[in-house]
């Protein structure tokens, strides 16, 4: 394993184009930004994590979907923290908030 990295099974969830979500599909190899906290009373990041989301049995997701994928999240700073079964955190696209995911195993 390589230790520049950490690797989760997720849940991996695009919100619907009408709450906010992306107009158009993404494919299996997709690099967002990922948001695990965010200012108090804020919706203004701490912090975006570097990690590419690579899907199970499927090569796209639409928004709207789910799917279960694996991501390999570039070790940077205090990610390890963050790192729990049923943590969720926030996709980003920029500023847009554009899904979600939950960590299945470790």
């Amino acid at each position: 394993m390589n230790s520049d990295f950490l690797i989760v099974k997720a849940k991996f969830t695009l919100y619907p184009t009408d709450e906010g979500g992306r107009k158009t599909p993404i494919v299996s190899g997709y690099r967002p930004d990922h948001v695990f906290e965010y200012k108090e009373n804020s919706d203004d990041l701490i912090m975006a994590y570097v990690g590419d989301v690579n899907f199970e049995g499927q090569e796209s997701l639409s928004p709207g979907e789910s799917v279960m994928a694996t991501i390999r999240f570039l070790r940077h700073g205090d990610i390890e923290r963050f790192m729990q079964i049923g943590r969720v955190w926030w996709i980003h696209e920029a500023r847009n908030r554009i899904g979600e995911a939950e960590i299945i195993t470790i």
